[in-house]
């Protein structure tokens, strides 16, 4: 029996590896259904994008709940109603705690702008460039409760060749444009 792979996307900021994931379901090279945009940010452009696409979002801050755990369950009432099957962290700037990590076993996964297991968290672009390392490179790897330390599933690199932040930026959302939604397929055919 084939899945449908309905997935529901996590983002806290733009919204662009949504985008990615959106246009590469839309062509026919991702084989899922996107059902619903998580964000913890109620102002994040991702919701712009969501609507524009006809995908379901729900915004929730997390201090509006008394526990983290309560917070999850609230996502995870929106997650059930919504049939998700995979969560596809993209730019969600939160550790999954228990309560999603328990529904969702081996079906979490994330993208982070650095070649793992280097550079976890948060702003791994600039840790990669203080420490002028030759290449830099994305990972997408599953999620487990510790921060960016999943087992790996797919990375590529390239060479930084003495580039400025920006261009260094950029090559990355380039790569995670196209990796993300490839491995995703990949992923998703194995079941």
């Amino acid at each position: 029996m084939m899945t449908t792979n309905k997935i529901a996307v996590f983002a806290s900021g733009s919204g662009s590896n949504f985008q990615a994931i959106h246009d590469a379901i839309r062509n026919g090279k991702l084989a899922a259904e996107l059902v619903l945009v998580v964000t913890d940010k109620p102002d994040a452009y991702v919701l712009r994008r969501a609507a524009a696409a006809g995908v379901e979002a729900l915004a929730l801050r997390p201090q509006d709940f008394i526990s983290k755990a309560d917070y999850e369950r609230a996502i995870l009432i929106e997650l059930h109603s919504q049939g998700a099957e995979w969560l596809v962290l993209a730019g969600y700037m939160r550790l999954i705690g228990p309560v999603l990590l328990e529904a969702y076993p081996n079906r979490i996964v994330n993208i982070h702008p650095s070649l793992l297991p280097e550079f976890p968290g948060k702003d791994a672009i600039g840790q990669t460039l203080a420490a002028g390392r030759e290449e830099a490179g994305v990972t997408v790897h599953f999620v487990d409760a510790g921060m960016d330390t999943g087992p790996i599933i797919a990375q590529r690199t390239f060479r930084l060749d003495n580039r400025d932040r920006q261009t260094v930026e950029e090559a990355v959302h380039r790569i995670e444009h196209e990796l993300y939604p490839a491995t995703l397929q990949k992923l998703f055919s194995r079941q």
